[in-house]
């Protein structure tokens, strides 16, 4: 028997929503709309129909995928909130602050629709329909039904509330993110200094496998200890980097990181 697709309209037709549709085989129950002519053009190649307007594209649908960039995400909601029907879900599924959906889940609320965190935790490609999603919100169940009838297969619903989906997503980008930050700034000053080789070869003897519970635990504890020692390392690491002509960004947020974790010394019992 063959299964009916939830009608999906897409707002913003960028590498995520061309990835789901054409793995998903959504064809033409969904309608796209994106500000760029180029975009739409392109939604034929992937079976979708294109809207001539928003509007177009989301009144009747099952479900309204929001998948425009960051900087959009609030003003899409603000914009095309006021064309959904009544009871409508909106699936906010961009990358933005908690607070920034907040906002746009009161511009969807206060057009009648119904909207939803939803975080895409990992890159869309090559992951596809199988990237895990968390989705918080009041309809965060009839979202992940819907998702999952969409043929997503990695979902989780983490909350009622509005921006808990995206509270994991941005903290959790902040190791990420900055782990990618932290390897750009080293390995700058390793090859500006002719030492990569040997400063890869030192962190691969040096690491060691540890749960993250333990591993954030146990890097907290280490601060609070010598965390006013190694912030003076750390700013010769600094300083090492400038003379190398690497900026320390990284290195000196670190420092001060490392200097605010500390905990006070016990007064010696020498002292007056």
């Amino acid at each position: 028997m063959t299964r009916t697709l939830p009608t999906t309209a897409l707002i913003g037709f960028g590498e995520a929503a061309s990835s789901f549709a054409r793995a998903g085989g959504w064809g033409d129950r969904a309608i796209g709309w994106d500000i760029l002519p180029r975009r739409r053009a392109a939604m034929s190649e992937d079976g979708v129909k294109a809207a001539r307007a928003a509007p177009e594209a989301i009144v009747g649908a099952d479900i309204v995928l929001g998948l425009v960039t960051a900087d959009a995400a609030l003003s899409a909601a603000r914009d095309y909130g006021p064309s959904i029907d009544p009871g409508q879900i909106w699936c906010d599924m961009n990358s933005v602050s908690p607070d920034t959906k907040r906002l746009a889940a009161q511009a969807i609320r206060e057009s009648g629709g119904r909207y939803v965190d939803v975080a895409i935790m990992a890159p869309v490609l090559p992951g596809r329909l199988a990237v895990p999603l968390l989705i918080s919100g009041p309809a965060a169940e009839e979202a992940d039904r819907l998702l999952r009838e969409l043929g997503f297969g990695n979902t989780r619903v983490v909350g009622s509330e509005i921006g808990r989906a995206s509270a994991i997503k941005m903290i959790r980008s902040v190791m990420v993110k900055g782990i990618e930050a932290l390897t750009d700034e080293m390995m700058a000053a390793a090859e500006a200094a002719g030492v990569a080789e040997e400063v890869l070869a030192s962190l691969e003897a040096s690491e060691r496998a540890m749960p993250w519970p333990e591993r954030a635990a146990y890097n907290r504890e280490r601060m609070a200890v010598h965390g006013a020692r190694r912030a003076a390392e750390m700013a010769e690491s600094a300083a090492t980097l400038r003379a190398l002509g690497v900026e320390p960004v990284m290195t000196e947020g670190t420092v001060r990181r490392q200097r605010e974790a500390a905990r006070p010394s016990p007064p010696s019992k020498d002292a007056a």
